[in-house]
């Protein structure tokens, strides 16, 4: 039977990180299933999903800490079940953008997750303007979306929402 656990790890982006923790899970007998990686400034974030034996699982519990602490990273770890891959099918990607208010995010994210929507990417940028006007915000998201979803209706409230929020912006279907 096989068993599942997630890692993520933060700290200092260096060249041989990745290749060091990925070879850790190898040691252990497990394979990564799903990965994520991001470099923020001069850290990096990695979430992973790996797959092994009971006894492949357990290995991996006790190295990546060691690992960790030899890399001098942070890491969590979480079993969990029956993982699937994303559904790469019905990607899109969320534009908004317009002056920024508090709560912004909040909102579309709220709207998003009305329609079994998920946000699998965010990014957010703020644009100082003059000092007599309002900062813009400028916003991308890839999200995911259900196979039976109703795309007309959500555009439609979609673009009911921005107007609300004096926003613009567009779902378009990456296909």
């Amino acid at each position: 039977m096989k068993h599942q656990l997630i890692i993520t790890i933060l700290g200092a982006n260096k060249v041989t990180v990745l290749s060091n923790l990925t070879d850790v899970v190898c040691e252990a007998g497990c394979n990564i299933l799903d990965s994520r990686q991001a470099v923020y400034g001069q850290d990096f974030s990695l979430t992973m999903i790996v797959e092994g034996t009971q006894s492949a699982i357990v290995r991996v519990e006790m190295a990546i800490p060691i690992a960790c602490q030899q890399l001098d990273l942070l890491s969590m770890m979480k079993r969990t079940k029956r993982h699937a891959k994303q559904n790469l099918e019905h990607i899109a990607d969320v534009t908004f953008s317009g002056v920024d208010a508090v709560g912004v995010v909040k909102e579309v994210t709220q709207f998003l997750s009305t329609f079994c929507v998920t946000v699998s990417a965010l990014r957010l940028k703020t644009l100082q303007t003059s000092k007599d006007e309002q900062d813009e915000v400028k916003c991308k998201m890839v999200v995911s979306m259900p196979h039976n979803i109703d795309l007309a209706d959500l555009e439609h409230k979609f673009d009911a929402l921005l107007s609300q929020l004096n926003l613009q912006g567009a779902i378009k279907q990456n296909h």
